[in-house]
């Protein structure tokens, strides 16, 4: 039944697709198409070659030296991932417009006019600079995890036959890390894919922008679909590019005997260099707009944080952890079940549970309201035979949002918990049956227990992307009802900044301490 929830939305925009066209779509397809997809390429494209360059080089330095402040940046460098980039959009732009605090200090201070086009961040290379900097942590966390796991003697060898530091990073470390570099890769591009906030906020063109205006604006729920089948496709190849990149290669351990690697003292120079680099990039990602935030939120506070404000919270928290519940119990059936059964149907749930997080939200969306409001019509049908009153039941409820929430980020929670089950292997569920115990005993006395670090790191992980989600949120919430992350867009689509700060800081902070303790538990999981 898991599995059904899964498939549907790829189901129904797949029939969707091929229907006879509309007008709406034959000019859209004429005049607008060609546009999107070059947008939308353009951003994962330069986004996925500078969270690269600037994650590995981060990932690399923190692994392999040593120098001041790196146990600080080590995991500072995540905290990026707490500010969505929609809120990092409008804080930028308000940093650097004619009235941001660059602008004005120029102009008040020291009699500076400036251009204004340098400043301006309104266009897809600004949304490549959101981008790039608050999504880089996703290469960073895997490229770290994986560089940390590899043995010293690679890079002992590598100097002992005469290489430099650089001669070692670019012929040894991103040939045997590009199965992560890829991975990671793909991750951001598909979450430059998904964005809404920034490019819509930035007048930028996209699938997700154009299947929003389609739906909402034209109420052509056909033409929405058949974008969001043509960003299917987009996708899919790119899904497809990653497997192909990836390619055959495999590197693995010719002995049982691993060393870690222990970082390399730096000299003082090169020291001040990689603390000064990290600094640079941990000020730009995390620092200044949460200082600009910060000084916003002091001047709006008194109006903003009402009774209101606290209903935003509490939605917000409501939302985000019923569905991380969910999700981590569904992760938690499905990854034992395919670690018991090694059979082909196993094989087909594991594959078809990571689907979700390639489907981007605009089209959950769209086709979980489109099986809401068949039911509510079956239902509605009923409820006429019986000569009943009828009532819309699911169109207009929460229900709605949180299956969609669970469609789109099953995945994160199941790989987390996928990965604590294959730390513990089989051999204590067996033995455990061995002793008599029933399957469903083992489960819970023997199983959970030693992956409760996995599940619950499955569970911070899932609870923070629903509480900074956009797309879903926007188009599925019921009516009256609102989040921090919805309500903070629409102040800042309305060109009120400065009000939209109260609930941003409250994600970030709230956030920050979820990343604060998924990092604590990946280190005592390494440590193991």
């Amino acid at each position: 039944m898991f599995i059904l929830v899964i498939l549907l939305p790829a189901m129904l925009v797949g029939k969707h697709f091929f229907a006879k066209p509309n007008e709406n779509w034959l000019h859209i397809k004429e005049y607008l198409l060609l546009d999107i997809l070059s947008n939308t390429l353009v951003l994962m494209a330069m986004t996925g070659i500078l969270t690269t360059a600037i994650g590995v080089s981060l990932a690399w330095l923190i692994t392999v030296y040593q120098f001041p402040l790196r146990n600080f940046f080590k995991w500072a460098l995540i905290l990026p991932l707490a500010i969505p980039p929609f809120i990092g959009a409008y804080t930028y732009h308000g940093i650097l417009n004619y009235t941001g605090v660059i602008q004005s200090t120029l102009r008040n201070q020291f009699d500076v006019q400036v251009e204004q086009k340098y400043f301006d961040i309104m266009n897809i290379g600004g949304a490549i600079f959101i981008f790039t900097i608050f999504l880089y942590p996703y290469m960073y966390v895997i490229t770290k995890s994986f560089l940390e796991n590899q043995s010293s003697s690679i890079i002992e060898n590598a100097r002992i036959l005469g290489g430099n530091s650089i001669e070692i990073f670019f012929r040894i470390i991103l040939p045997i890390s590009r199965a992560a570099i890829i991975g990671g890769v793909s991750i951001i591009a598909l979450e430059v894919i998904n964005d809404y906030g920034v490019v819509k906020y930035f007048g930028i063109q996209t699938f997700i922008t154009a299947i929003f205006q389609t739906w909402a604006g034209m109420s052509d729920l056909d033409s929405a679909f058949k974008l969001a089948g043509t960003l299917m496709v987009v996708v899919i190849l790119l899904l497809l590019f990653e497997k192909f990149a990836r390619g055959r290669k495999r590197y693995s351990y010719s002995t049982s005997k691993i060393r870690p690697i222990i970082p390399k003292k730096l000299t003082k120079s090169k020291a001040m260099l990689a603390s000064g680099y990290c600094a640079v990039i941990f000020c730009l990602a995390f620092l200044i707009p949460f200082a600009q935030l910060f000084l916003w939120m002091v001047m709006t506070y008194d109006k903003i944080v009402t009774v209101e404000f606290f209903g935003l919270i509490k939605n917000s928290f409501f939302v985000a952890a019923i569905s991380a519940v969910i999700i981590v119990i569904v992760g938690v059936i499905i990854a034992n079940y395919t670690r018991i059964y090694q059979g082909i149907y196993a094989k087909v749930i594991s594959k078809v549970t990571v689907i979700g997080y390639s489907i981007p939200g605009a089209v959950i969306a769209i086709s979980v309201l489109s099986i809401f409001v068949a039911l509510d019509n079956y239902l509605l049908s009923v409820f006429n035979y019986f000569q009943m009153d009828p009532l819309i039941i699911f169109r207009t409820s929460i229900i709605m949002l949180i299956t969609a929430y669970v469609i789109r980020f099953l995945t994160v929670g199941y790989n987390s918990i996928e990965s604590g089950f294959e730390k513990i292997g089989n051999s204590f569920t067996e033995a455990s049956k061995t002793l008599g115990v029933s399957t469903i005993g083992t489960f819970f006395k023997v199983d959970v227990p030693m992956v409760k670090g996995a599940i619950f790191g499955g569970f911070i992980l899932v609870f923070i992307d629903i509480l900074k989600e956009l797309p879903l949120t926007m188009l599925l919430q019921p009516f009256n009802f609102f989040t921090l992350a919805t309500r903070a867009f629409r102040y800042a689509n309305d060109e009120m900044v400065s009000e939209a700060a109260s609930a941003s800081l409250i994600i970030i902070f709230i956030s920050g301490i979820c990343i604060y303790f998924f990092h604590k538990i990946s280190e005592k999981g390494s440590e193991k």
